[in-house]
């Protein structure tokens, strides 16, 4: 491994994180982390020169719809089915005192 957190390091993810880690889960973290650092500059050793970049892994174009109306004004056939009614509005319980 040629990644190595520091206890300081620990100590600051810790607070970040908002963990509180016995000595064996602290050290099982810092191993973990070490890993990824270590996969991380194996990943930076790769040519990606030609690779164009990419903001999804598929081709995937605009795919949202055109924002068209396709219901009518139903706002008097809703309140027929209301118990209650007043100034074109449901009437509903109080919740909150």
């Amino acid at each position: 491994m040629a990644n190595t957190i520091s206890d300081e390091t620990m100590d600051y993810v810790g607070i970040l994180a908002k963990l509180e880690l016995n000595d064996r889960e602290r050290e099982q973290a810092r191993r973990d982390m070490e890993r990824m650092l270590d996969y991380i500059d194996k990943l930076n050793e790769l040519d990606t020169t030609q690779v164009e970049p990419m903001m999804h892994v598929f081709p995937v174009k605009n795919v949202f719809r055109e924002d068209v109306v396709t219901n009518s004004d139903e706002h008097e056939n809703m309140l027929a089915n209301a118990p209650r009614v007043r100034e074109h509005a449901f009437v509903v319980p109080r919740t909150v005192e």
